[in-house]
């Protein structure tokens, strides 16, 4: 029997995008867990497998308990089995269920697939509409492929961290794991892409991610910086624009905390002054164009400052709302988790997890509409679904599973 035949009912219902899809997941930490969580969440069947200890974030509850709430996150929605890849008998195991599957995914270096005997050419040999993918710190050809990679030694090499700060400061990492799910939802897109490139051709595809070249576009701006400056190191600007192309564009200090102005166009100058009841500034020299701002900046900054100093974070979002003006006040972690505005639209979901509690959960920020949304569902624990995959899918018996755990298989 295929794991088709087995799969979660709820999986099988017809306006789910990735309704029957099923996906073998490799994936550990943040960037290949992100990537199969929107899989899940558009209905596609993911089994999760992990070593018989369990995946590095797992292992980090036994630090504290909120440790674990990005494996309760990211993880949510997935059956989860243990395997241990460097037996033959799991290596035969993990066959036969990329033998049935659609889409396998991992995030390990590369070759180590390769040296446990089980990278894309074999599977793809098992499979031939199997669609592998894999994420890397900085792929799997080129001089640096061998180099291990996190979140923040990407944020390093790839120059995020050299533009984050402030000019006499440091560099800084940014405080959010942004290459990690960046290179996720890149790695998401690819699969998909593959996918549905399989409609028409019947065949798989190696589709690999790379961290570090997902996090070059994110350079846009400071990048025009090192070209206006021909070359010359550009360094950090704070929170100013990454080009220093635009002004305001800053985080200024309010009566009660911070907010974020940002001036786009000559229209939103125009309105900020309407907003202070400044008018009368509109023909000034060192204010009235975007460029005469920029080469004040610092003057511009005071005088913005100096307006936002005198009033509550509250104030400032609604005057900025009622001018229409880019802006929006800095919150805290605990504010944007009860944001009524995610929990109305469904973004975040209350959740009664069995081993955190009550907590905040994301949902898919990928919007199908029209199509019937998937129920959160718990994180697996520890080879939950072992009985159920091992038993129900591949058929194993109650006689063969336990021979298995004692050899420390699954």
């Amino acid at each position: 029997m295929t794991p088709q035949d087995h799969s979660n009912d709820s999986n099988e219902i017809a306006d789910r995008p990735l309704a029957g899809v099923v996906v073998v997941d490799l994936t550990q930490v943040y960037q290949g867990p992100y990537a199969t969580f929107l899989m899940a969440k558009a209905g596609a069947q993911v089994i999760k497998i992990e070593p018989i200890h369990g995946e590095p974030t797992r292992l980090r509850a036994k630090v504290s308990g909120g440790a674990s709430l990005p494996m309760a996150m990211l993880n949510v929605n997935k059956k989860g089995i243990t395997l241990n890849l460097k037996t033959e008998q799991g290596k035969a195991l993990f066959k036969e269920l990329v033998r049935h599957a659609d889409v396998v995914v991992e995030n390990f270096a590369p070759g180590v697939m390769d040296r446990l005997g089980i990278g894309w050419d074999v599977l793809h040999e098992i499979n031939p509409r199997l669609i592998y993918g894999t994420g890397t710190g900085f792929g799997i050809t080129g001089p640096d492929k061998g180099n291990l990679a996190m979140d923040v030694t990407i944020q390093a090499s790839s120059g995020i961290m050299s533009v984050t700060g402030t000019p006499d400061g440091p560099p800084l990492r940014s405080g959010a794991s942004v290459v990690d799910f960046l290179s996720g939802v890149h790695l998401y897109a690819g699969i998909v892409t593959a996918l549905f490139e399989r409609t028409r051709t019947g065949k798989g595809r190696l589709v690999e991610v790379s961290m570090q070249e997902t996090a070059y576009p994110t350079l846009a701006s400071n990048l025009g910086l090192v070209y206006r400056q021909q070359g010359k190191p550009s360094g950090r600007v704070g929170n100013r624009h990454g080009g220093l192309a635009l002004a305001p564009y800053n985080v200024y200090e309010a009566a009660d905390g911070h907010i974020a102005v940002v001036c786009a166009t000559e229209h939103h100058w125009q309105n900020i002054l309407k907003a202070m009841g400044r008018e009368d500034l509109k023909d000034d020299p060192l204010l009235s164009t975007n460029k005469a701002r920029v080469e004040n900046i610092q003057n511009t900054d005071d005088f913005v400052e100096s307006w936002t100093r005198t009033l509550s974070r509250d104030k400032l979002f609604a005057l900025s709302k009622a001018f229409s003006i880019p802006a929006a006040p800095v919150r805290t972690l605990d504010e944007v988790m009860s944001d009524p505005h995610m929990h109305e639209r469904g973004a975040l979901e209350w959740f009664d997890d069995r081993d955190l509690g009550r907590i905040v959960l994301p949902t898919t920020p990928i919007r199908i509409h029209g199509a019937e949304q998937v129920p959160t569902v718990s994180s697996p624990l520890l080879g939950e679904h072992n009985q159920e995959i091992y038993g129900k899918w591949l058929g194993l018996s109650d006689e063969k599973l336990q021979s298995l755990r004692e050899q420390e298989v699954i």
